[in-house]
């Protein structure tokens, strides 16, 4: 288990996926989800075949005994990801990130039955801090909630459930692998799901939009596999509440959404929330 290395993954996990979300909501004003999905799938699929035929195994990697694995973690991270993208484009970007953050707790709860990790005090009280951190910022009661905050939920749901799939997945293929399966079964899932309102050319306004999405999708992905990889879904998950206070700024500079001091408060307990769990453990002592 590599914890730090897995951290500076994240750290491009989480630039990937604040880009992502500005560009989400600027295609937002002409695509649907599933049609954004459709440009999104066809453009990562093209990058990662560039990527199989430059690499070391080629196209023999794209083989997998666990077909059925990545079907199941597809139709999460599909279902996940639209439900996102409609969040993007109905409330502010600050509510949607903490209604994501709900996602480690979930993972908490989940990885010792999916994963078989060990459940400790330590990883409850981390999910617990977070928790508080995430209600300081969502305010429930206080703001008025739509079906944004419902998909917003959703989404987490569906996010902690695909990373622990993908934590299955990465250890017997490789991260290619899971990319490959991941934009060709998403793209003929958008693509039958586009087909009964038509599916619109886009204009030349969102087009430089549709290729940032395409491509920070899947350095996403990447960023966010790798770092599965190098360490457990509970530790992992919990490092991406950095990305709250970002998108945060970056929803008041760009859309003009408020700043408030909720927003620290909840980010601060959040981001205190990473460092315990980022904490080295011990190292066992060599024979």
């Amino acid at each position: 288990m590599q914890p730090l290395k897995a951290f500076y993954w994240m750290i491009g996990a989480v630039v990937s996926f604040v880009a992502m979300a500005v560009a989400g909501r600027e295609i937002s004003a002409e695509l649907n989800t599933f049609e954004l999905m459709l440009y999104r799938s066809i453009i990562g699929l093209i990058v990662v075949l560039l990527l199989l035929g430059r690499s070391k195994h080629g196209f023999a990697q794209v083989k997998t005994n666990r077909f059925g694995q990545h079907l199941t973690r597809n139709v999460l991270h599909f279902s996940a990801q639209n439900m996102w993208f409609y969040g993007i484009a109905t409330i502010p970007l600050s509510q949607l990130v903490a209604l994501e953050f709900t996602n480690p707790i979930w993972v908490v709860l989940f990885a010792p039955l999916m994963l078989g990790e060990k459940m400790t005090r330590k990883k409850l009280f981390v999910a617990f801090l977070g928790f508080i951190g995430v209600l300081i910022v969502a305010q429930p009661g206080v703001q008025p909630l739509s079906w944004g905050h419902a998909a917003g939920l959703g989404a987490a749901l569906g996010f902690a459930l695909n990373n622990m799939m993908t934590s299955k997945i990465m250890r017997v293929d490789r991260v290619l692998t899971v990319l490959f399966w991941m934009t060709l079964m998403q793209l003929v899932f958008a693509f039958f799901l586009s087909l009964p309102g038509g599916i619109p050319v886009p204009s030349s306004q969102i087009a430089p939009w549709l290729v940032v999405v395409g491509i920070c999708g899947l350095t996403a992905h990447y960023c966010l596999t790798m770092a599965l990889s190098l360490a457990p879904a509970s530790i992992v998950a919990p490092m991406d509440f950095i990305r709250l206070p970002i998108i945060a700024i970056v929803g008041m500079v760009l859309y003009s959404e408020p700043l408030l001091m909720p927003v620290f408060i909840g980010g601060g307990l959040i981001i205190a929330a990473n460092l315990l769990n980022l904490r080295d453990k011990p190292k066992p002592k060599q024979p």
